[in-house]
């Protein structure tokens, strides 16, 4: 009984550990006070599905779409359109796959879902929300390399944007 707890619990500590908390269950999402909790989840887990950087900790995604629930509380057709699309998509994974969005465990399977919705209005809202939520991140930036914008600082020229060693002049 110890060895086989011992093993399953290893496991679910990396899991946690990596940042994999993209769940229905999960605290965040039972937090929620608009929106349903599973919701809120499937809505994390469509934003890591269409900008997968495995680098980036499911936090990151959780964050880019925490502000949903409490809009929701204050629009009335916003609230409509997240919990319509998410029970959209999940009658169709259901259909093609017998279990909801959140349960398709392969990545493809739950892109072939999104192609399958990508002209919806519910489906644009997210995906342009997510650009900004989710790249206009600093805590991103360091995930990317990337150093911020730059016009406060005098711009690129004269912080190493010519400064490439390895092309000959």
């Amino acid at each position: 009984m110890f060895l086989r707890n011992s093993a399953t619990a290893a496991p679910a500590a990396a899991a946690l550990a990596a940042g994999l908390t993209i769940g229905a269950d999960a605290a965040w999402a039972q937090s929620a006070k608009n929106l349903k909790p599973a919701t809120l989840a499937t809505l994390a887990r469509l934003a890591r599905d269409l900008y997968p950087h495995d680098q980036l900790a499911d936090t990151f995604y959780i964050k880019a779409i925490s502000g949903y629930d409490a809009k929701s509380g204050t629009d009335a057709a916003f609230k409509k359109l997240m919990e319509d699309g998410v029970a959209a998509l999940d009658a169709a994974a259901t259909a093609k796959f017998k279990s909801n969005y959140l349960a398709v465990g392969w990545e493809e399977q739950r892109v072939s879902l999104l192609q399958a919705i990508e002209k919806s209005a519910f489906f644009q809202k997210v995906r342009g929300d997510l650009i900004v939520g989710l790249y206009n991140n600093p805590e991103v930036w360091a995930k990317f390399r990337y150093e911020g914008e730059s016009a406060s600082k005098g711009g690129y020229i004269n912080r190493g944007f010519n400064d490439i060693d390895w092309l000959k002049a």
